[in-house]
């Protein structure tokens, strides 16, 4: 199996499949009205995602710092965008972009 990269216009999805063909059923079945622009097999069998490029940046666990957030605000992002900026003294972009990442990955 290798690490394929399945890119359409609202998603990125990294997923293990044997071929291109599979790659595009794994993403059907999550997401069966998404059109494909993209599949790339990836050269290595990691995925790193750069904090910087996501504008997290800093020593402060900003991670725990948004969950702490998102839970007081009951999920409400824009509540949770401004208890994030209140807390950090973070931008509006930069505490959107963490608020919204924390969101994607269930919190």
């Amino acid at each position: 199996m290798a690490l394929y990269e399945i890119e359409t216009f609202s998603h990125i999805v990294i997923t293990w499949a044997d071929g291109e063909e599979q790659a595009r059923e794994i993403l059907y079945n999550y997401y069966p009205a998404e059109e494909v622009v993209r599949v790339t097999k990836r050269p290595r069998d990691a995925w790193v995602i750069s904090k910087s490029a996501l504008g997290i940046t800093g020593q402060v666990d900003t991670c725990d710092i948004a969950r702490e957030c998102l839970a007081k605000a009951a999920g409400d992002k824009l509540a949770a965008i401004r208890l994030y900026m209140q807390q950090t003294g973070a931008d509006l972009d930069k505490s959107r972009k963490v608020i919204e990442s924390n969101m994607k990955i269930g919190w």
